[in-house]
């Protein structure tokens, strides 16, 4: 939300390797004639480990189930789980462009259309702003349908970077098994595991926002160049060409701090407020069965209700920080198209930023810091700074 991965159960890595070594001891340890499945267990002669040279035992860890070389059947799947993943995030993307479209255009302060008369829940009149519906529909009177898919090409391309620089960085720096963490672990071991987890996903989402980051300047240059019906960014490479010719280098990664800030408070606020509650409030030992049979008699009950809470905690708590982070997610857009030759970063809809922290200033005294977080119900409030066309 800033930015994360689905959550995958910590204890899943090697837990098919596991289950299977279980149960073969478990066949091992049962009541067939020694002469016969012994035997027939034992490896052929010519494969035997010699006794000053034992053969390592297999350890199931995240490196092989991850599609790492020595996977079983990892070699090949692992390909297609990717692309699978691509395809998916492009279909995702794709939905959901057009309300990242009108909130673009309301971050940067393009209102075409007049705020209207309407009352709030204590029954006083305020005046609204048109709604995500109604901005939408009057993108498609002005530039068709397909005008609401303004700027997608180079967003598709941006995740697409972002999805297989994530998956990439696992190969070459695949994470150490994680162990879940317990309201039973002492304070210093529960938060040394969520330290480890969180600096990993900090690492590869900061890298991954790094190299994307370009493609998405582009895309949102794109977007706002209908607020002065203008095409200076027609391609994504024509407009690698102008970006560099106009801004130099430097011109690709404007806006990149308080995304990457957002993307590091984020997931540091969202796990560590999620593990304070999970390691504290859940206990492991809930069981859902009848009669209460604990641990022992029933040992796989115990997830049934802590991982359900867990996972809601850290959905909510996602929720939560994602809103408090907001004005990063805001002046980094902001400072994406500001003073680049587009209307829309131009007065009267923005003053010129000498860097992103005069634009957070700007937008904390104007009461606009939230400006777009909101896309039904959009109150005029007494600080607005948009323009009516």
């Amino acid at each position: 939300m800033g930015a994360s991965d689905p959550e995958v159960a910590p204890w899943a890595p090697g837990g098919a390797a596991g289950m299977a070594g279980a149960g073969a001891g478990a066949g091992a340890r049962g009541g067939a004639p020694a002469g016969v499945e012994a035997r027939a267990r034992d490896p052929p002669p010519a494969h035997r480990a010699h006794p000053r040279h034992p053969r390592p035992a297999a350890q199931p860890s995240a490196r092989r189930m991850d599609g790492g070389p020595g996977a079983p059947g990892s070699g090949d799947n692992a390909p297609t789980t990717e692309a699978l993943f691509v395809a998916l995030g492009a279909g995702v993307t794709a939905l959901s462009h057009p309300l990242l479209y009108v909130k673009l255009l309301i971050q940067v302060g393009h209102e075409p259309m007049p705020p209207t008369l309407g009352t709030n829940v204590l029954g006083r009149k305020v005046l609204y702003l048109p709604s995500f519906f109604t901005y939408a529909k009057y993108i498609v009177q002005v530039d068709g349908k397909i005008g609401l898919f303004r700027g997608l090409s180079p967003r598709l391309m941006s995740n697409a970077l972002s999805t297989v620089t994530r998956g990439s960085m696992k190969k070459v720096f695949p994470p150490d098994e994680m162990e879940q963490v317990s309201n039973k672990d002492d304070m210093k071991t529960s938060l040394k595991k969520v330290v480890k987890e969180t600096s990993y996903e900090m690492m590869m989402q900061c890298v991954s926002r790094m190299l994307a980051h370009p493609l998405h300047v582009i895309s949102m240059r794109c977007m706002v160049q209908f607020v002065g019906r203008e095409a200076k960014y027609s391609g994504v490479l024509s407009s690698i060409g102008k970006i560099f010719k106009e801004e130099g280098l430097l011109g690709f990664f404007v806006g990149l701090i308080p995304h990457l800030l957002g993307d590091v408070v984020f997931l540091w606020g969202c796990n560590l407020l999620a593990h304070f509650i999970n390691a504290y409030l859940v206990d492991d030992s809930v069981s859902d069965t009848p009669g209460g049979l604990g641990n022992d008699q029933n040992p796989g009950s115990q997830f049934s209700q802590a991982l359900a809470i867990r996972s809601y905690t850290k959905f909510v708590m996602g929720i939560a920080v994602s809103m408090l982070t907001y004005p990063f997610l805001l002046v980094g857009d902001l400072m994406a198209v500001n003073n680049c030759g587009l209307r829309a970063g131009l007065p009267p809809y923005s003053p010129v930023f000498k860097s992103w922290i005069h634009c957070w200033k700007y937008l904390s005294v104007q009461g606009q810091l939230f400006r777009g977080s909101s896309l039904l119900f959009r109150r005029v409030s007494s600080g607005s700074c948009f323009a009516l066309e």
